[in-house]
């Protein structure tokens, strides 16, 4: 095979159309995805293609400048903001909501999304708050960003609030402007605060399958995981659309594009008609088990493969006149090269074979042959 004379960074179009679209978009091919279509999603994620650190922005951006980066945040990725946490925190999420499907996850936190800040899709990406008007940290419903986190998802809110202390496998950020006002740190905070409903409705009220996870959205919007069978209004206006919402996206194929919906919207008329909780999410019962040790990972011991000599076209161990004889024959266009071939014929390491190498190559034979 030929050497190629040049490398070609390949960039995805629909990568690039899904970045330039507006927020608010409607009609966008569910095949606009921003990560590589190849990757095993299952088991690998998505694998952060927005390159979503820590933090939205380093520690010390102003609080404007902070937030003005969030309110650029398309769509797409509010989106994929959310799939990088629930990706780093995989085994964990997978074990405490008791679902394996991944993707049933991302889908569900964008049913949260929806319910709170409609994804970005609003115009104001994750720069979304709510609850503020009596000032910073003094509301316990000031919430902020795609999952609206509430102020009492942090560490030391005030003595007024409790204090959710129960997620030691998460980072537990201090309550201060620059985390607050952070899309990825609230998103943080979010899947935080939903495990400590979580661990609420499994050991205070001792819930069970499914009703496990829609008692931990309860809690998320009205800060009590319980059940209230009398009052199948906490579920259906908020659990149980979300579910539905989450349903939506998942069979109509919009988990990484720039589509949303709205709270209550008809898309979704299908997904309410039914119990979205046991026809579509339930997978296997929520545990509070300690996330199991990843097992050291092992390498196989080959042998390496022995280092090309350069000149030995021919790849017969030395270089000699018949190697000067092959290249020429393939300048000439009537011999093909294979690709270690080519490398040992690329005199000049340029990724290019023409008369240089061979000169090269000429030159380096009558150097030897004296």
């Amino acid at each position: 095979m030929k050497i190629k004379s040049k490398l070609f960074a390949v960039l995805s179009s629909a990568v690039l159309l899904a970045t330039a679209l507006p927020p608010i978009q409607l009609s966008v091919s569910a095949a606009d995805i921003a990560h590589d279509p190849s990757r095993n999603v299952q088991e690998e994620g998505v694998g952060n293609p927005f390159n979503f650190g820590e933090r939205m922005a380093p520690e010390g951006t102003s609080i404007a400048e902070l937030r003005a980066i969030n309110h650029e945040m398309t769509v797409q990725q509010c989106k994929y903001a959310l799939y990088k946490e629930i990706d780093e925190h995989w085994d964990l999420i997978s074990l405490r909501f008791g679902q394996t499907e991944r993707e049933k996850v991302y889908a569900l936190f964008l049913g949260v999304g929806t319910l709170e800040s409609t994804l970005g899709g609003n115009g104001n990406g994750a720069d979304h708050e709510t609850a503020f008007s009596e000032g910073f940290g003094v509301s316990s419903a000031h919430a902020y960003g795609t999952l609206q986190t509430a102020v009492t998802a942090f560490r030391d809110p005030g003595t007024s609030f409790m204090q959710e202390d129960d997620v030691p496998e998460l980072e537990w950020y201090d309550l201060n402007e620059a985390n607050f006002y952070d899309a990825i740190i609230s998103n943080h905070l979010g899947v935080r605060k939903i495990i400590h409903f979580i661990r609420q409705a499994m050991v205070d009220y001792e819930l069970t399958g499914w009703q496990i996870v829609r008692g931990a959205l309860k809690g998320h919007n009205t800060g009590w995981a319980n059940y209230t069978g009398d009052n199948d209004g906490y579920y259906k206006n908020y659990p149980d659309e979300g579910a539905a919402l989450a349903q939506w996206y998942y069979e109509e194929g919009h988990l990484y594009d720039n589509v949303f919906t709205w709270t209550k919207a008809e898309v979704a008329e299908k997904q309410r008609a039914g119990n979205p909780w046991e026809d579509w999410w339930y997978d296997k019962e929520p545990s509070l088990a300690d996330v199991p040790e990843q097992p050291l990972e092992t390498t196989t011991q080959t042998t390496p493969e022995q280092n090309t000599r350069m000149g030995d076209v021919n790849l017969n161990g030395t270089v000699e006149i018949a190697d000067a004889v092959l290249l020429t024959k393939y300048l000439c266009g009537t011999e093909a090269l294979n690709d270690k071939q080519g490398k040992a014929a690329d005199m000049d390491s340029n990724s290019t074979l023409n008369a240089a190498d061979l000169s090269l190559l000429k030159r380096n034979l009558l150097s030897h042959s004296h």
